[in-house]
């Protein structure tokens, strides 16, 4: 079948060689995109926007205060192969971090055949037209599930054995396994860095972007923030007898913006290795504080921020829940030059103020209309005075499978798409998308 060509957009040309974002407008990846904005990258994101809001990329820009960044964003399905390949041969990559995918825990285990096509499926996709299009750099947004249930409370170096313990943690030590493979089969030629994220918390300290999750909340710190908003009555504390000072969980929580810079240093890290004319084939990082806090240090710590008590119960135990798990970053510290800087109380008063500057997140900004054929090509200026953004259609088929971002949950009504590695083509019905230029 042959390809219906997307529009090319002048704004970025293929000799300045833009990073290309996957999953750019969630949580993670647009704070990560305001600081390589910052530096004057070039950058083409790449969402399908099931959990994600193009607000976040009108803000990000707006947040930016190099003019010589750049942002393009394409509304693409990493599912669709052909939608993907025409983003390919559009512009000449310099590197790819990969954010998108399904992110919820107790989700996975009740659809794990739509997180492992999501999520597997979507990254050889991605990795397939990579090799192609010889863009062989890649840095990709792992998870510290992939440790699964880790045989004591001592900080988790890079080279603990691993095992993760539900479909999601799977899928994302299948993607690890995946790369390593593909470094191995072609010797010299691949820098792969995987990120093991722990637990990032907090927003960009402006309040104007942050975590904005569809429904309830997966991680804490999301629900507490909206308990302390009065969107939701009280928090559940999962159990109060493990082996801790206060018998609540312990976890390493990491700013969101020390994350982004995470991303910033991995990035640098390949530059320097290409500049060295040598490779890094796959290499993995830690990205935590190094310290944790309990459960209910961080509800005191919101409740300080907040300047009142917030509500809480005690509810049993999950299953599969551990006393402690808290990184040994001291890798990305020596070989990144990465340590994580924001305090607890830093991830609190931005959190907050995101909060209170968005009570219902993305949903209650004037967002831009929803594209659709019969549309002119009208620019959206209602987000930011300094931002034009041009409708360009481009074509993809909206699929059945949806591709989210960061973490947020996705609906249970999610089926797996038709093939197991090259998705269809656009069918003869297929509807308009954005390709949108910042």
């Amino acid at each position: 079948m042959a390809h219906r060509k997307l529009h090319h957009c002048p704004q970025i040309k293929q000799d300045q060689d833009p990073i290309l974002i996957t999953g750019g407008a969630g949580f993670i990846g647009s704070h990560t995109v305001v600081q390589l904005l910052n530096l004057g990258k070039k950058l083409v994101i790449v969402d399908n926007l099931c959990n994600s809001s193009e607000v976040a990329l009108h803000r990000a820009k707006a947040l930016a205060h190099n003019p010589h960044g750049s942002l393009i964003f394409h509304k693409v399905d990493l599912l669709d192969g052909d939608a993907l390949q025409q983003v390919f041969e559009l512009y000449t990559f310099s590197t790819c971090i990969h954010f998108a995918g399904l992110k919820a825990v107790g989700e996975s285990t009740l659809i794990p055949l739509g997180y492992y096509q999501t999520n597997v499926t979507g990254t050889l996709n991605l990795v397939q037209l990579l090799q192609k299009y010889n863009c062989r750099n890649l840095i990709f947004s792992s998870s510290a599930t992939v440790y699964g249930l880790p045989p004591s409370d001592a900080p988790i170096k890079e080279d603990a054995p691993t095992g993760a313990m539900n479909p999601y943690g799977r899928t994302k030590l299948y993607i690890e396994e995946i790369l390593r493979d593909t470094a191995a089969s072609e010797p010299g030629k691949w820098n792969i860095i995987l990120l093991r994220y722990f637990n990032p918390v907090g927003a960009h300290e402006s309040g104007r972007i942050g975590e904005d999750p569809n429904g309830a909340p997966n991680n804490l710190m999301p629900y507490v923030a909206q308990v302390a908003i009065g969107s939701r009555p009280v928090i559940n504390v999962f159990g109060n007898d493990y082996p801790t000072k206060d018998g609540t969980g312990v976890r390493d929580y990491i700013h969101i913006e020390d994350l982004a810079r995470g991303h910033v240093a991995a990035v640098e890290k390949i530059q320097a290795v290409i500049r060295s004319n040598k490779t890094l084939d796959c290499v993995p990082y830690n990205l935590g504080a190094g310290r944790g806090y309990s459960v209910m240090e961080m509800i005191q710590s919101m409740s300080e921020t907040v300047g009142h008590a917030l509500p809480y119960r005690v509810i049993g135990r999950r299953s599969g829940d551990v006393a402690t798990v808290i990184a040994d970053p001291s890798l990305a510290a020596k070989e990144l030059g990465w340590k994580a800087e924001k305090s607890l109380m830093d991830m609190c008063r931005d959190l907050w103020r995101w909060q209170t500057l968005n009570p219902e997140g993305y949903s209650g900004s004037n967002s831009p209309p929803s594209p659709s054929m019969a549309s002119p090509l009208t620019p959206s200026s209602t987000l930011h005075p300094d931002i034009a953004l041009p409708r360009i259609p481009a074509t993809i088929i909206p699929s059945t499978t949806k591709t989210a971002v960061d973490g947020r949950t996705t609906p249970s009504s999610m089926v797996t798409a038709p093939s197991p590695v090259t998705s269809p083509g656009p069918a003869p019905t297929a509807k308009r998308a954005l390709q949108s230029a910042f």
